[in-house]
C-alpha cells in the first residue's frame, strides 16, 4: 500500500462501474480524481466507498456533488503534493483517519468519541506506529513537582490552567485526569458559571507526552479508559460555558480540546499543527470530532494529512479559533 492513483473524471466512472472497484485500491494510499474538465451531469460514482482519501482537483471557485474527502481548486499543486506525501508516508493511518471522518460525521458526539478511540487504538497497535516508536525512543520523565492542572474560583467563574510549563503542558495521563476531575466540579456545582481553560507557561499545550507513548500494552483496556475519562466529553458537556485561551505553539491536543469550546480565543503568534498521521496514529484527544465541527471535515482531513501549521490569523479565517487578541507569548501564572 502506498501508490497515489490519478483517474480523470470519465476513468472513475469507468472503473466504478465494476463491483469490486473499491477492492482494488485496496493497494492505493490516495485517490486524486481530476474533475477540471468534467462537463457530464449524470449521478456522479460512489467513491464514499473508497478506502483511502479521495482528493478531488476541481476549478476555482466551483463545487462539486461528488462524494469526495477533499477537494483542492487550480494552483493547489504544493497543498496536492503535501496531502499525497502524508498519505503515502502513512497509508493506514490516511485511510483510518478518513474512515473515521466519514463515519462520525452523522453521529452524535459521544458516539463519535467512541468510534475515534476505538480507531486510535487499533492503530496503537499497527505496523505504522510501531516504526515511528523504533525511530523515536522516548526517555522518561521526572515526575512533575507541582499541580499538573491548577484551579482558581473567582465568584462564579472556574479558571483552570495547565501547569506542566516546562515541557509545553504536554498532556499526560496526570493532565487528563486532573482535568476530568476540574471539569467534572464544574458540571456538578452549578454555582460554578463559567469556566476559563488556559495554559502557563510558552505554550498552550504541546500535545501528548511523548514519554507515555508505546507504554500501553493493552489497547483494548486503554480504549475502555480513554473513553471512561474523556476530557473531550466533559468539554463538550460544558460547551456552552466554556472559554479556551490558547498561545504558543497548540499541537495534536492542543488544538483539538479548544476546538470543543464554545469560544476558542487565540494570541497573537498562536501556531496550530496535527501531527498525528506522520506518527501513524490519528488525532486522539477528540480531534476527529471537535474540530470537523468548527472547521468541517475536508479542512480537519487537510490539516492532519498535510502536517501543515496553520498561523493564528488563518485558524481565525479558518473558524478553528473565534478571536485572536495581543497578547504575550508566555502566559504564566
Amino acid at each position: 500500500m502506498g501508490d497515489v492513483l490519478r483517474w480523470t473524471a470519465e476513468e472513475a466512472r469507468r472503473e466504478a462501474a465494476d463491483p469490486a472497484w473499491a477492492e482494488a485500491l485496496l493497494d492505493a494510499s490516495a485517490l486524486v480524481v481530476d474533475l477540471r474538465d468534467d462537463d457530464d451531469v449524470g449521478v456522479p460514482p460512489p467513491l464514499d466507498r473508497a478506502p483511502c482519501p479521495v482528493i478531488a482537483l476541481m476549478p476555482s471557485d466551483t463545487e462539486t456533488t461528488w462524494p469526495v474527502d477533499l477537494t483542492l481548486a487550480d494552483g493547489s499543486d504544493e497543498t496536492v503534493a503535501a496531502v499525497t506525501t502524508g498519505a503515502a508516508a502513512n497509508p493506514l493511518a490516511a485511510a483510518t483517519l478518513t474512515q473515521v471522518l466519514r463515519a462520525t460525521e452523522s453521529l452524535g458526539v459521544l458516539d463519535a468519541l467512541r468510534v475515534e478511540s476505538l480507531a486510535y487504538s487499533m492503530l496503537l497497535a499497527g505496523p505504522e506506529f510501531r516504526a515511528w516508536l523504533e525511530q523515536h525512543p522516548t526517555t522518561q520523565r521526572s515526575v512533575d513537582d507541582a499541580d499538573v492542572v491548577q484551579t482558581d474560583r473567582r465568584g462564579g467563574v472556574l479558571y483552570v490552567a495547565l501547569n506542566r510549563p516546562h515541557v509545553h503542558n504536554a498532556f499526560n495521563t496526570a493532565m487528563r485526569d486532573a482535568l476530568v476531575e476540574a471539569f467534572t466540579l464544574a458540571r456538578t456545582d452549578y454555582s460554578v458559571g463559567t469556566v476559563e481553560l488556559s495554559g502557563n507557561g510558552p505554550s498552550f499545550c504541546s500535545g501528548g507526552d511523548l514519554s507515555e507513548f508505546g507504554k500501553t500494552h493493552d489497547p483494548v483496556n486503554a480504549h475502555l479508559i480513554r473513553t471512561a475519562r474523556s476530557v473531550g466529553v466533559s468539554m463538550h458537556e460544558l460547551r456552552d460555558r466554556l472559554t479556551v485561551r490558547v498561545h504558543g505553539s497548540c499541537i495534536g491536543a492542543g488544538v483539538e480540546l479548544p476546538a470543543f469550546a464554545r469560544r476558542a480565543v487565540a494570541a497573537e503568534g498562536t501556531t496550530f499543527r496535527l501531527p498525528e498521521v506522520g506518527m501513524g496514529l490519528i488525532p486522539g484527544a477528540g480531534g476527529t470530532v471537535s474540530l470537523p465541527r468548527r472547521i468541517g471535515r475536508q479542512r480537519t482531513l487537510l490539516l492532519a494529512l498535510s502536517g501543515r501549521t496553520l498561523s493564528a490569523a488563518e485558524a481565525l479565517d479558518w473558524g478553528l479559533v473565534d478571536a485572536v487578541v495581543p497578547g504575550e507569548s508566555d502566559v504564566s501564572a
